[in-house]
């Protein structure tokens, strides 16, 4: 089958060449045996290779399944695929056929193998080695003639360094590695991708189908898509349903487009309740520019009193070494603390060494530039906070997520993005 019919088959869109070679390697590797491993950011269209690579391969009348992995708690993920005996455990009043059972002959897609267990690992290696399993609660070695491929948006050779995945299971699962690119690679097949979500949506909702100007498409295409595809026809569906014209110019795009992700950095008023906030991260912009705000007012202050000391007092008898001592109780007034030793220096003044403040760096070259350095890593200070939260509440995913003013949903999907060791 050639690239273009595949592609047809299966309504994929696009002709980048990264996402070319991931077709024609799946294409290749499915008129075979050997277990392949899909690589790639969540919402690329993991699944939809494994489909492929199912359909094209002689096991296309039997079977196929997908397991997340991710979304079976790990005291029942042994059951659900390898199957249980009865009384194996509290609750199983029948026997039960796993699906490694049930789909032998088939294809079973492993969905998120990064998140299985250690324990499940082991196991999954044996069938892999040779093809045996055994039911939770039996003794019975049993057979299963089953192809896997699984998937995974982790980089799964750094959790075999931490612990985390079997090494001996990665380099089984890894004998065909296949890795889709994401959106922001592929940026001239955003256009392409968005025109054919609309037209479908228009169809399905008996609409007109809406078209972007060409600031709209450029906007589309230089978005970042952190979301991939599954993101955009989101946007393309929101926008079909709810825009009040079928012509989308920027503005009416950007309004669709997340908040905190369609800038670098977004504007971010003073006086707004943080209940008016799209997301948590619009906290954190909030925070970041407050805290600059007070950094750039203390700055001000310290050259006005440099330039005119009798500003300070108005007797006027300060003293440089005064003004400067003034300056160090400011600072540590307003919080800006840091472990880091530093000292505050002028041209014909002493040296004045302020204990756990920022550097503050005065370089005559500048002519009297003030800059104060400090880390404004977004995710940095995110991780940070959601660090704090679950030391404050030991551990309580509940009470962190409320302290934080976020869904208990949004946290754990903050504590895998972050690798945060619980």
């Amino acid at each position: 089958m050639d690239l273009q019919s595949l592609k047809n088959r299966f309504s994929i869109i696009g002709n980048t060449p990264s996402l070319n070679h991931a077709l024609n390697t799946a294409e290749q590797v499915a008129a075979t045996d050997l277990t392949v491993l899909i690589v790639g950011e969540s919402g690329v269209g993991k699944e939809v290779f494994s489909q492929i690579i199912h359909s094209l391969s002689a096991r296309k009348h039997n079977p196929f399944i997908a397991v997340n992995c991710g979304a079976i708690p790990e005291g029942t993920i042994d059951s659900e695929l390898f199957g249980h005996e009865k009384g194996s455990f509290t609750g199983a009043v029948d026997s039960r056929k796993g699906y490694f059972e049930t789909v032998s002959g088939g294809t079973i897609f492993l969905d998120e193998i990064g998140e299985m267990p250690l324990g499940t690992q082991a196991r999954l290696l044996r069938v892999l080695e040779t093809g045996e399993f055994i039911r939770v609660g039996s003794s019975k070695v049993q057979k299963t003639d089953v192809r896997v491929i699984a998937a995974t948006n982790r980089e799964l050779m750094e959790f075999t360094q931490k612990g985390k995945f079997r090494e001996d299971l990665y380099y089984r699962l890894n004998t065909v590695p296949i890795r889709v690119p994401s959106l922001r690679d592929r940026k001239e097949d955003v256009p392409l991708l968005f025109r054919k979500f609309v037209v479908d949506f228009a169809e399905k909702y008996k609409t007109k189908p809406i078209f972007l100007d060409e600031e709209a498409r450029a906007l589309l295409t230089t978005y970042s898509w952190p979301g991939n595809v599954r993101e955009l026809k989101n946007i393309a569906e929101q926008i079909s349903v709810l825009s009040t014209t079928d012509q989308i110019n920027a503005k009416i795009l950007s309004g669709f487009l997340p908040a905190a992700t369609k800038h670098n950095m977004p504007m971010v008023t003073g006086g707004s309740p943080l209940g008016e906030f799209a997301n948590e991260r619009e906290i954190l912009y909030k925070l970041f520019f407050d805290m600059k705000k007070d950094v750039n007012e203390l700055k001000k202050m310290f050259f006005e009193i440099l330039q005119n000391p009798s500003i300070a007092g108005q007797n006027g008898n300060f003293t440089r070494e005064s003004i400067m001592n003034e300056l160090k109780e400011d600072l540590l007034q307003n919080n800006i603390t840091n472990p880091l030793p530093s000292q505050v220096s002028t041209n014909n003044l002493p040296a004045v060494q302020i204990a756990n403040t920022q550097p503050l760096i005065i370089d005559n070259d500048l002519q009297g530039h003030f800059e104060v350095e400090e880390s404004l890593n977004i995710m940095d200070k995110e991780k940070e906070l959601i660090l704090k939260a679950l030391k404050k509440h030991r551990g309580r995913r509940k009470d962190a997520a409320t302290d934080l003013g976020i869904s208990e949903r949004t946290l754990y999907r903050k504590i895998k993005e972050y690798n945060i060791e619980e």
